[in-house]
This record gives C-alpha cells, structure tokens and sequence, in this order.
C-alpha cells in the first residue's frame, strides 16, 4: 500500500524529535555524572580520604585577592588525611599585600600540619616572602631565589600629552593628594612620600626574611641587595636550607616531623580554580588538537596580562615576561 507523502512528513518530524529528546537526555545523564563526580571528588579529593602529602602550588604572578588560596590552606588544614604539605613554589612575585596574605595563610596551615617549601624554578621577591612560610625549603641547584626588595612603578604621560596638545588641570585638598599623577612629573616631596613607603615595607621583608631565617644584621645585609640567586648561591647566603628535588623536600617532613614514609602525594587546588576566560578556552582546546606549542603560547600571554594589571607596591623581579 503506498504512503502518502504526508504520512512520510509526519514520519520523518516524529523521528527528528524522538533523535533530538535522546540527544537531550544523554547529554543530561552526563551532565548528571559529571556533577556527581566533581561533587565527589570535591569531598574526597580523587582519593584524598587516603593518608598522603598535600602539594599546593603558587605559580605565577601574585595578585592581592588570596582568598580562593586561603579557603584552600584552611580546607588542606582540616583535612585528618593529609600528614604533611608541600608548598611547591615558581613565582616571581607580584604584589607585596599578595605575598604577605600567602605567607600568613602558609604560617597558620603550619599550625596545623607540617609544611615544607620546594622551590621548582623560581621562589623570588613576592615569591620568596611565601617560601619562607615554611620552617625549611628545599630548591634545585638552578633555581632563583631571594630578590628581597620592594619596587612602585608609575608611568609619566607628560611627553606625549604636551606633544599632543592637552593639559591636564586639578584641584585638591592636599599637595600630595593622587600623588604621583601621569600627567605630570613627580614633584621631590611626592618622590620622597613614596619612598618613605617603600623603605618602610624594604624594612617589613627584610625583618620578615631575617626572622625566618635566623640572619645576622650582616648576612642580612648581603642578602637583602636586591639581586636574585641560584639556588646554590642561597645555600650559604642561608637563603635556601637543601638543594634537592621535591622527594627531598618530603624526606624533610618525614625525618624531623614525622610523617610516614613513602606515602603518595596529591594536588590540592583551589575549588574556584576554573579559568573560563577566551584565552583559556583556546589554550584547552590547542592541547586537546595536539597544538601544545600554540596551547603554550596562548597561557604565556594570559600571565603577560595578569602581570599587566599588577598594581600598587609590587615585591617582583622582572615585572613584565618576555
């Protein structure tokens, strides 16, 4: 019996919505198991309910807001299954209210549980006043450390404005109210209010390094430059407590704090930890391609405009990445 043509119509409109309403459901029941997955890795921590050693990881640029890292440090400190923590550090640094709530967020985790400093690659400046958190830190023979100054950068557009043609006019309550300002040089009084400000937090991260690390006013001195050095530079500077690798650092925690041996170390990050900007979006998806070269590219230029938007009194070495 031949079928109409509406009958086919209809046939063929019954079947695209029952393809589309198992499309839908199937991407809701994977929806559904990743949720109950990440919920459930989010309380135990792919196996976090195991005794083990704790790593988090400050890499990169600090910026002022550490409160997803402080959330992390009090959840790590609650946590019956973690023995001990491995702060494992690679920053330059960044700005100095950064630096200093990650060390205090580092010191009260100390209270709770062993912690141990491994610097993998670079722990200067900003980075090292959160290395030295930690009662010991262990750094490979080539990595950076120290850096121990303080750095206000401010731009003068007074150039470019007067070859342009615009002035800039103000009023205000006090002469060094918005000091120093881009539009125009900065005046010797406002000079020296800003280095009143910076000698004063020199003075903090010098008081800071030499009570965590039991300087002398001279070895102080000879550390506190300004300059960066390598890891086996810091070992007589007292910069630097071992050169090793992280094993070593964990080797630490088990001889003088305790910990059993050989237990297996996991990676704690923060639960806001999720980067969805277009950058990272693409970097994902170039790896995902087999791209790594571009995927690369794309997260070094996302740290260049983090470090871009550092403000304020910075405790960084080379501020912008090349």
């Amino acid at each position: 019996m031949p079928i109409d043509a509406e009958a086919i119509t209809d046939r063929y409109r019954l079947r695209r919505k029952l393809t589309f309403w198992r499309v839908a459901g199937i991407l809701a029941l994977i929806a559904a198991v990743v949720a109950i997955g990440y919920a459930a890795a989010d309380q135990v921590g792919f196996g976090r309910s195991q005794a083990h050693v704790a790593r988090i990881s400050v890499d990169g640029f600090i910026i002022s807001n550490q409160q997803r890292m402080a959330d992390l440090m009090d959840r790590v400190g609650k946590a019956s299954s973690v023995s001990g923590v491995v702060v494992s550090i690679n920053s330059p640094g960044g700005t100095t209210t950064g630096s200093e709530e990650l060390y205090r967020n580092i010191r009260r985790l100390a209270d709770k549980k062993p912690v141990v400093t491994f610097v993998d690659g670079t722990a200067a400046s900003g980075g090292y006043i959160t290395a030295v958190g930690a009662d010991y830190i262990v750094a490979r023979e080539t990595s950076l450390v120290g850096s121990i100054g303080v750095l206000f950068q401010f731009p003068d557009l007074s150039g470019l404005l007067g070859h342009v043609g615009v002035k800039v006019e103000e009023v205000k309550s006090a002469p060094l109210k918005a000091e120093p300002s881009p539009f125009k040089p900065a005046s010797p009084e406002a000079r020296a209010a800003l280095q009143s400000v910076v000698n004063d937090t020199y003075d903090w991260f010098k008081t800071l390094v030499r009570e965590r690390r039991r300087l002398s006013e001279a070895e102080l001195s000879a550390a506190s430059t300004g300059q960066v050095f390598s890891g086996r530079q810091g070992i007589p500077l007292k910069l630097v407590d071992k050169i090793g690798g992280e094993r070593d650092a964990i080797a630490w925690l088990e001889r003088e704090k305790g910990v059993a041996k050989d237990l297996p170390v996991r990676e704690w990050k923060p639960r806001s930890d999720r980067d969805f900007s277009l950058v990272a979006w693409a970097a994902t998806g170039a790896d995902l391609l087999g791209f790594g070269g571009m995927a690369d590219a794309l997260r070094r230029s996302a740290a260049s405009m983090q470090a871009a938007q550092l403000d304020g009194l910075l405790a960084v070495w080379h501020p912008s990445e090349k």
